[in-house]
């Protein structure tokens, strides 16, 4: 009797896990997209927007943060750093926001903006970074409702005096949080490794220890979720480590050690011959990892130093990119193990106009990025190395920290200065249009149905097509 079950409940327990990953096809549950490449397989977001037309809501994001939203049904997730000084008291889920024209004046009590003690201020320290604080953050992970842009509810993961600054440009919630439709999971470096339901109730949390970045910059390397495997990079000025998490209890699985300067960049999970690996892009080395065991499978050197992007992956290969003070794309083909440095694996490789802080795009067989953090925008074929459109300048677009995006055959390119310019993915450069708002953006955008959502410095957008 009960063994007859079994086989019935084994099938539906495959169906439910069919049905869950075809459903996250329609989610962008982490840094990248559903599928790790920048792509938004099932969304056709608008292509024309301004702060009066296709602007379903705006919500005023409390503290600063340059991480990306994360989507899940109904539900935005995002990450924000609130010195304690200028924070309320911990509030409860906020009635229905209004709809908005964009126009009207900021709330009274608003919270800091950019420069203010909320985020990054203009100078500082080095230059390029702000000095350590003096007063302690709120370290929050916020839900805001998608329908409304309402806040569903806000929890603290840490609060403290941050140990060092950071880089002017981000701040101190530039990781990414991940989802699989059950769990919400938080890397906030330095300030733990966090759990949640999709209620906001804490699971578990783990203290990991604190980084010393180069130069101060900060920290913002987002984790990577793979089955019950969750993956943290761990690359700074100390002891550096990829490690493995279960994500249901927070048990280590597995630690590697590492040896690289401090990088940005967050772990990509491939699959190849049946089994999964970890991709970790860095200075010296990219490095792959047997996902169950942590064993380094293969090495490849060649990047540039302070690597930021993401790598991507497709037709059996790794596109890793890196672009400070240098430039590199190597094609890498999966299957090998060993030192793979200057071998047959790698099938073709650029090194001109390659990005810095943008990740790349992998939309079909098109690999899109931009030079440096400039609006000059290259296309290669992924599969032949072929140029197709090589480092053109995108007119009207300046400046560009944003990873582009693909959707419904178009490719989202996001400025600093409010404007996004949106294409045709095609083998050729055409603008379909040129659209401002009125913040400013360095955050990486997300899709979902009709709907796309911008996060600037002040105002996460939620844009809806017809």
């Amino acid at each position: 009797m009960h063994l007859s079950v079994l086989p019935i409940v084994a099938s539906l327990l495959a169906a439910a896990v069919s049905i869950h990953a075809a459903d996250s096809r329609k989610q962008w549950p982490q840094w990248r997209g559903p599928l790790a490449n920048g792509v938004a397989p099932e969304a056709k977001p608008p292509v024309t927007w301004s702060e009066s037309s296709h602007l379903k809501w705006k919500f005023e994001i409390p503290g600063y943060g340059t991480s990306t939203p994360i989507i899940w049904e109904d539900q935005i997730f995002l990450l924000t750093a609130l010195p304690v000084s200028a924070a309320a008291p911990e509030s409860k889920p906020t009635p229905p926001a209004p709809q908005t024209s964009g126009n009207e004046a900021p709330r009274p009590g608003a919270g800091p903006r950019p420069g203010a003690g909320g985020g990054p201020p203009r100078g500082g320290g080095g230059g390029m970074r702000s000095e350590a604080p003096t007063v302690p953050h709120r370290f929050l992970v916020m839900a805001v409702e998608r329908k409304t842009g309402r806040e569903l509810w806000r929890s603290v993961a840490r609060e403290e005096i941050p140990h060092e600054g950071h880089h002017r440009d981000h701040g101190f919630a530039s990781h990414s949080p991940v989802t699989d439709g059950d769990g919400l999971y938080v890397h906030y470096g330095s300030r733990g490794l966090h759990a949640y339901d999709l209620k906001g109730n804490k699971r578990w949390e783990k203290d990991l220890g604190r980084m010393q970045t180069r130069n101060g910059f900060g920290e913002g390397s987002a984790p990577a979720l793979h089955g019950n495997f969750l993956i943290v990079n761990w690359d700074h000025e100390g002891a550096d480590f990829v490690a493995a998490f279960d994500k249901r209890t927070g048990k280590e699985l597995w630690r590697q050690q590492r040896d690289e300067p401090t990088t940005w960049t967050t772990p990509l999970v491939v699959e190849h011959g049946g089994k999964a690996q970890v991709v970790v892009s860095a200075t010296q080395r990219v490095r792959s990892y047997d996902l169950e065991t942590g064993k380094q499978v293969w090495e490849c050197g060649g990047m540039t130093g302070n690597v930021i992007p993401t790598p991507v992956a497709a037709f059996g290969h790794v596109y890793a990119i890196s672009g400070f003070r240098g430039a590199a794309l190597l094609a890498i083909k999966l299957g090998q193990e060993g030192d793979l440095t200057d071998s047959p694996a790698i099938t073709w490789k650029h090194a001109k106009n390659t990005p810095y802080v943008p990740s790349p795009l992998l939309y079909g067989e098109r690999l899109y990025f931009f030079s440096v953090n400039n609006a000059m925008l290259s296309s290669f074929h992924a599969k032949e190395g072929k140029a197709l459109i090589d480092a053109e300048r995108l007119t009207g677009l300046n400046g560009v920290y944003a990873s582009p995006l693909g959707a419904d055959g178009r490719v989202y390119l996001v400025g600093r200065d409010g404007k996004t310019m949106v294409i045709k993915d095609a083998d050729t450069l055409e603008v379909l249009a040129t659209n401002i708002l009125e913040d400013e953006f360095d955050a990486s955008p997300a899709a979902v149905g009709t709907q796309l959502f911008l996060r600037g410095k002040k105002n996460l957008y939620c844009l809806e097509g017809s």
